[in-house]
């Protein structure tokens, strides 16, 4: 383990619109002192002059890290906005260094600012940054009365948000539009989504929406209505989706191999139960494998990487909290399975075949775990009057390593 330094070389400062005038004693002190200041050209304007080296943070981000940590042993400054390890570049930066070799001097988050200028309480707020993010982000939380605060890349992406509100039948949404909060350029104005967008709309930005209108809102609860996703017949049903997210239990953090995705619908709601959770789908059917990242991206997640191909010659790197097979479940998948995966890790595989049951079964006999019998059926018409309609029984065995 490297020596803890004596102190910090680098300093990374929160910088507000109002630059040098907003700065906290120990901000100015750590700039007054450096050798070196890093930022954004924005940012490096705002700052005015300074005794310091000042640098141009390049473009893109990833290629100032080695330009920064060459700097090693000189008093650094590195300027981000606001608060930088909220949807900031701070985590970015420290997760290069050694304890000890940093501190950091926040400055008011954009978030703390917007929703002190709009009286809303931030707990109950859903704060995302889309300047790096697809506009469906936002899917999961649109709700009426949910308000929602968001980072934006440049004015003309207050239009891109209410264009999908709209599309979403959430056109009647009210958008606030703050524009450089905590300067002297401050502007905070309100529109109807379904309404004129303003064209002098400046950066940096961020919107807070008040959301209102009659679309659809996503479940909060596992099985979601299939007609949520894309398919083509090749897709776990409600139910049986529900019991097998139930099954899987999915934690804050953890990472899914879903195998034979076929929709994506398993994958995808495991990343609906928390924002932090990733998922690796592998379908070997690239029509289908495409599909898994259309329905991952109108429902507002992102982290999920699809696979084209079969396992077990095809398998994600790395290893994951849990795993489902959904299709292509084999004697030759499971032992791979066994090999590679440590104790610990949860597995669920569903069935429906005569075959694949046996298989189960003489796997649950030798290596335990749970199994369990699916048998539903649905109301149906049988010519002018209605009976039921069963599907295939479908057996699931869910086991931890």
């Amino acid at each position: 383990m490297a020596e803890r330094p004596e102190e910090p070389w680098l300093t990374i400062v929160g910088l507000g619109e109002d630059g040098w005038d907003g700065l906290a004693s120990p901000a100015r002190a750590a700039i007054e002192a450096a050798e070196l200041v890093m930022g954004p050209a924005r940012h490096l304007a705002l700052l005015g002059e300074h005794r310091g080296q000042a640098v141009e943070w390049p473009v893109p981000f990833a290629d100032g890290i080695n330009l920064l940590l060459a700097a090693r042993g000189r008093r650094v400054v590195a300027l981000a906005s606001g608060d930088p390890f909220w949807f900031g570049a701070g985590s970015s930066l420290t997760r290069h260094l050694e304890p000890g070799e940093w501190v950091a001097h926040p400055a008011p988050s954009t978030f703390a600012l917007a929703a002190a200028r709009l009286g809303w309480a931030v707990q109950d707020i859903a704060c995302t940054a889309l300047h790096a993010a697809p506009v469906p982000r936002l899917r999961p939380h649109l709700a009426p009365g949910r308000r929602i605060l968001a980072l934006l890349r440049d004015g003309a992406a207050v239009g891109e948000v209410a264009a999908y509100l709209g599309d979403q039948d959430f056109g009647a949404s009210t958008i606030h539009i703050l524009e450089a909060l905590g300067g002297p350029r401050e502007r905070v104005r309100a529109i109807s989504a379904d309404g004129s967008i303003p064209d002098d709309v400046t950066h940096p930005v961020a919107i807070g929406i008040d959301t209102a209108g009659e679309g659809r809102v996503l479940p909060s609860a596992s099985g979601i209505s299939d007609d949520w996703f894309e398919h083509d017949g090749q897709i776990s049903k409600r139910p049986v989706r529900a019991l097998t997210l139930s099954a899987l239990a999915p934690r804050p953090g953890e990472l899914l191999w879903d195998i034979g995705a076929g929709s994506g619908s398993i994958g995808i709601e495991w990343l609906l139960a928390h924002p932090a959770n990733r998922a690796v789908a592998v379908e070997h059917d690239p029509v289908r494998a495409a599909r898994i990242r259309t329905n991952a991206d109108a429902l507002g997640v992102d982290r999920i990487a699809v696979l084209t191909g079969s396992a077990p010659e095809l398998l994600p790197d790395g290893v994951p909290d849990a795993v489902f097979i959904g299709g292509g479940l084999s004697q030759a998948l499971l032992e791979t399975l066994w090999a590679r995966l440590p104790a610990g890790r949860r597995l669920v595989a569903n069935a429906v075949t005569l075959e694949s049951e046996a298989l189960l079964v003489r796997w649950q006999a030798e290596k335990g775990g749970h199994l369990l019998r699916v048998e539903l059926a649905e109301v149906a018409p049988i010519g002018s009057r209605r009976g039921w309609r069963a599907s295939y029984p479908l057996v699931q065995w869910s086991v931890t390593l």
